[in-house]
C-alpha cells in the first residue's frame, strides 16, 4: 500500500491528493463548468432590458422562464470553452482549480453537459418565450464556442474583440423574449456591451500577461506594452460610454439613465485614464482596478436601466 496516501482521499489529473468526489462536490464541479460569475454579469444585462422593453416589469413567469433559459445558454457555452480549453487551463495559476483540471469532471462529462445545456435551453426558450429568442440563444453558443475559442483565441489579439460579441446577445435575447422583433434600443445595447467587452478584459489579461504567454494564447494585455494596451482600454471607454448616451434619444430614457450613464461613465473613463497614465509613467498600472471598475460600471448602468421605465420622470 502507497503510504503517501491517507485513506478517504483520491488523486486529481495532476497527481496531487484532493476529497473524495461525494454527490454534493460533483454538483459544485458541474455548476463551476457553467462560470457562475460570468453567468452573474449576463443575466445583470437581460432582466433589465426585459423592463425596458415592456415600459414595466413584464410578466413574473416570462422573466423566470427567460432567466432560466438564458443561464442554461450561457453555461453550456461556458463548458464547451472549458472542454475545448482543458490543455491551457492546466498551465494557467488562474485557472487550475476548474473542474476538468482538478479532475472533478472527467472531459466526455462536460462535453454531455454543454450538449444538454444547450438543446434544453433552445428548446425551452423556444417553447417559453418565441423561436427569435431561441435562435438568438443558440447563435450565442455557436459564437462563443466556434467564433471565439475554436477559432480566435489563439490566433489573434483581437480574440476578445470580436469573440465578446457572444457576451452582447442576452440584451437581444431579454428584448425579443418580450416584443417578439427586435428595435433600435436592444441594437444601442449589444453595441454597448461589445464596445465595453476589450476594456474590460484587457485588464485582466495584463495581469495575468506571464500566464498568456506561457500558454501563447495572444491576449493583446500579453502581447503589447501597458502604455499601448492602456490606450486602447480609454478609447474604447470613451466609445461605450458615448454609446450609452444613444439610448436618452432612442428610446426615450429619462433622468435616472441620463445621470447614471453620465456619473458611472465618467468615472468609468477616469480609470481608464489613471491605467494609461500609470502605464505610461512605468508604474504599476493596477489593472485590476480598471477590471472591477468596468464590473461595477455596467451593472450601475443596467440597473438604472431598469429603474427608469417604472419611474414617471
Amino acid at each position: 500500500m502507497d503510504s503517501t496516501k491517507t485513506a478517504g482521499t483520491v488523486a486529481s489529473v495532476d497527481g496531487s491528493s484532493r476529497p473524495p468526489q461525494t454527490f454534493g462536490r460533483t454538483v459544485r464541479a458541474y455548476v463551476a463548468l457553467m462560470k457562475p460569475r460570468v453567468l452573474e454579469l449576463l443575466l445583470v444585462t437581460t432582466v433589465p432590458v426585459m423592463i425596458l422593453a415592456e415600459g414595466g416589469f413584464p410578466d413574473v413567469w416570462l422573466v423566470v422562464a427567460t432567466v432560466i433559459g438564458g443561464t442554461a445558454s450561457a453555461g453550456s457555452a461556458a463548458a464547451f470553452n472549458m472542454y475545448l480549453d482543458r490543455d491551457i487551463d492546466a498551465h494557467m495559476q488562474r485557472t487550475v482549480n476548474r473542474p476538468l483540471v482538478t479532475g472533478e469532471v472527467s472531459p466526455r462529462g462536460a462535453l454531455i453537459f454543454a450538449w444538454t445545456l444547450a438543446v434544453f435551453s433552445t428548446v425551452w426558450l423556444w417553447l417559453t418565450t418565441n423561436w427569435l429568442a431561441a435562435t438568438l440563444s443558440a447563435a450565442a453558443i455557436f459564437f462563443y464556442v466556434v467564433i471565439y475559442t475554436m477559432i480566435l483565441k489563439r490566433r489573434t489579439e483581437q480574440n476578445i474583440v470580436w469573440g465578446g460579441i457572444a457576451g452582447c446577445f442576452p440584451v437581444l435575447i431579454g428584448w425579443t423574449a418580450v416584443t417578439g422583433s427586435l428595435a433600435w434600443p436592444p441594437v444601442i445595447l449589444f453595441a454597448l456591451v461589445f464596445l465595453w467587452t476589450p476594456p474590460h478584459y484587457w485588464p485582466l489579461s495584463m495581469k495575468y500577461k506571464d500566464q498568456y504567454e506561457e500558454v501563447d494564447v495572444p491576449m493583446l494585455g500579453a502581447t503589447r506594452a501597458g502604455s499601448q494596451v492602456g490606450l486602447q482600454v480609454i478609447l474604447y471607454a470613451w466609445a461605450t460610454v458615448v454609446c450609452s448616451l444613444l439610448l436618452i434619444p432612442v428610446a426615450g430614457m429619462g433622468l435616472v439613465y441620463t445621470v447614471s450613464s453620465l456619473v458611472f461613465g465618467g468615472w468609468f473613463i477616469y480609470e481608464s485614464h489613471v491605467l494609461y497614465n500609470r502605464a505610461v509613467r512605468g508604474t504599476e498600472p493596477r489593472p485590476m482596478r480598471v477590471f472591477h471598475a468596468s464590473i461595477t460600471y455596467l451593472t450601475l448602468l443596467f440597473v438604472a436601466i431598469a429603474v427608469d421605465p417604472l419611474l414617471p420622470f
